[in-house]
């Protein structure tokens, strides 16, 4: 047998093997898709009243100004003529297609080079422009309608990019002419473990969970657990120097995700970095609820969170007064709670700082599409349901922000491609999300986004409503520019009507993680201060200073002047709370029951 003929056999056993693998894979795919629950389909996409609307609105815009509507279609169609012509003619000369628009979807140097693969890319992107014109120019919507049609728009457009199709992906089929089918099997293999993993539903694996271990090569910075209830646990950190301030530091995360963003690996540590710094830091580790927590409220997350919280790190250390710190939505009911306290005269808390925190919802940014009574309509009638709102619906929702990034091409990677995810430990951590309680979900999206509850004055603690106004303690708040769960402008016009006097606003580079997730060993993102007084963010921003570097020195400084005189290191276990476990604990850890 030739060596042609060899490889020919090999070619030919590879493919046979392949067919057989796929046959495996589709029956599995078949009974992982039938474990797939029924769930409230208005958590699938927006109520057919958006696009109705647009559509009305459109109509009336062709009835009150059809040159308009007939000078959007001419322009249309003398583009894509022209440009259908002039690949035709690079074509018979044998030329190079005509010049396409960059865009990083089209990496692959056949969408430039290949006159088929180059005319479709340039098609779609004609396409795309012609829709955005066409909603841009509608008359007749609200603002609130025009941002969601033309949000959702996007999403319709973005899904039919030609990248997302094997037929018209360069990349997919060389790869998978280069491997003989294997990586369309191995594809097939991501695809069908994703669902069985997520009991039927499609829910992509953006990183590789074997490269990662919480409290092994994660969340790593020594510390011990020194107060544990049903709602979360106390970390205290260990002290790396001799001498700390005297005012501790208790830091709120987020309980829609895990406290480890802030302690991933030791040298993007924030937490790390805090407590080399000569400050006491305790952090929240929040549970994971079950069912068993669907009528926990907001009231019982700022009484058996936020004050208990408060009242064991007095007690830990001594002191009459902490300092503290919210990220995101826990930001948002640090300053519900500061209000509450504020309004009892308690003067717990001598400073505050808040990270990503929107407490003025009026303008809600990109997240205020899924604001609306079509969504929450459905997230209130799902959730009361299951008792939780699940970290499943709201890693998908946070995820369509950022559609391009977060869900097609990785989706084109592992599903087209057969790659394995990336061993990233921020992408770890963003798969590794938390439910929320059923009525405290409700409370929030109702109560705080839906109704503006805290900037109106209306949203009530204990009974007793609160407002923005009642925040009157020295406070610092950092806010990241590309942000697209919690706008800067909306943070910033929140943190302008807050009641204090001492107030620092610090604008960061980047996004809602890697803006705030910024050690100054990197050197990467930069950020902008501003002294004078906060009118308008446009005003404040543009008159404000750009500093190279990240904030975090900044904000140290800020907060050791609030802090007091430095005292021997506290080590955990030797004040009034004694060890539980070591850090990172147990709650950060658990699975909750389904």
């Amino acid at each position: 047998m030739t060596t042609e003929e060899q490889d020919g056999a090999t070619k030919v056993a590879r493919l046979q093997e392949n067919l057989l693998r796929i046959e495996a894979l589709t029956a599995r795919l078949v009974a992982a898709a039938a474990q797939r629950k029924h769930h409230d389909l208005a958590l699938d996409g927006p109520s057919q009243e958006v696009f109705i609307k647009a559509a009305a609105a459109m109509l009336s815009g062709m009835m009150q100004n059809p040159a308009r509507l007939m000078e959007q279609q001419v322009g249309y169609w003398t583009k894509s003529l022209r440009h259908f012509a002039a690949v035709q003619e690079a074509a018979l000369k044998g030329a190079p297609p005509p010049e396409t628009p960059k865009d990083r979807r089209f990496a692959n140097p056949l969408w430039d080079t290949n006159p088929a693969f180059s005319y479709i890319k340039s098609q779609y992107l004609l396409n795309a422009e012609a829709i955005q014109e066409a909603l841009s120019d509608m008359e007749g919507l609200s603002d609130d309608d025009r941002k969601r049609a033309e949000f959702f728009t996007k999403q319709i457009v973005d899904l039919f990019a030609p990248t997302n199709f094997l037929g018209l992906n360069p990349d997919a089929m060389e790869k998978a002419l280069a491997t003989d089918g294997e990586s369309l099997v191995q594809g097939l293999e991501n695809l069908v473990r994703d669902m069985e993993d997520n009991k039927g539903e499609v829910q992509l694996q953006l990183a590789d969970r074997e490269a990662f271990q919480v409290g092994v090569n994660i969340a790593t910075t020594p510390g011990e657990v020194v107060f544990r209830n049903r709602l979360f646990e106390l970390i205290q950190y260990t002290p790396v120097t001799d001498k700390v301030h005297k005012v501790p530091l208790l830091i709120f995360p987020p309980w829609i995700n895990k406290f480890y963003v802030m302690d991933m690996k030791p040298a993007n540590s924030l937490i790390r970095w805090v407590v080399e710094q000569g400050f006491t830091v305790f952090v929240v580790s929040w549970v994971n609820p079950d069912a068993s927590y669907a009528d926990t409220t907001m009231d019982d997350y700022i009484r058996e969170g936020f004050l208990t919280a408060m009242a064991e790190v007095r007690r830990a250390t001594g002191e009459a007064q902490i300092n503290c710190v919210g990220y995101c939505i826990a930001g948002t009911t640090l300053a519900l709670t500061l209000a509450h306290l504020q309004k009892k005269g308690d003067p717990t808390v001598k400073a505050a700082t808040f990270f990503t925190t929107l407490t003025d919802f009026s303008d809600a940014g990109e997240v205020g599409v899924f604001l609306a009574n079509d969504f929450v309509d459905g997230i209130e009638r799902q959730s009361m349901k299951d008792g939780i709102l699940s970290k499943a619906y709201m890693s998908r929702t946070f995820s369509f922000l950022r559609s391009n990034d977060l869900i097609w091409q990785p989706a084109i990677k592992s599903y087209m491609l057969g790659e394995a995810p990336p061993a990233f430990d921020l992408l770890f951590w963003n798969g590794d999300g938390t439910n929320l309680p059923a009525k405290m979900a409700v409370e929030y999206l109702r109560g705080l986004c839906q109704d503006d509850g805290f900037a109106q004055g209306i949203f009530k603690v204990f009974g007793s409503p609160v407002s923005l106004a009642d925040v009157k303690l020295p406070l610092c708040a950092v806010a990241c520019e590309t942000d697209h769960i919690a706008h800067w402008k909306g943070s910033f016009n929140g943190i302008k009507q807050m009641g204090a006097k001492d107030k620092t606003f610090i604008l960061s580079q980047s996004g809602h993680i890697a803006g705030i997730i910024n050690p100054p060993s990197k050197g990467k993102y930069g950020h902008y201060t501003n002294p004078g007084p906060m009118a308008a963010p446009e005003d404040w921003l543009e008159t404000a200073t750009f500093n190279q570097g990240s904030w975090w020195p900044r904000w140290r400084d800020w907060l050791a002047e609030r802090s007091g005189p430095k005292v021997a290191a506290r080590v955990p276990g030797t004040g009034a709370l004694p060890v539980l476990c070591p850090a990172p604990g147990t709650y950060v850890t658990m699975v909750p029951k389904d």
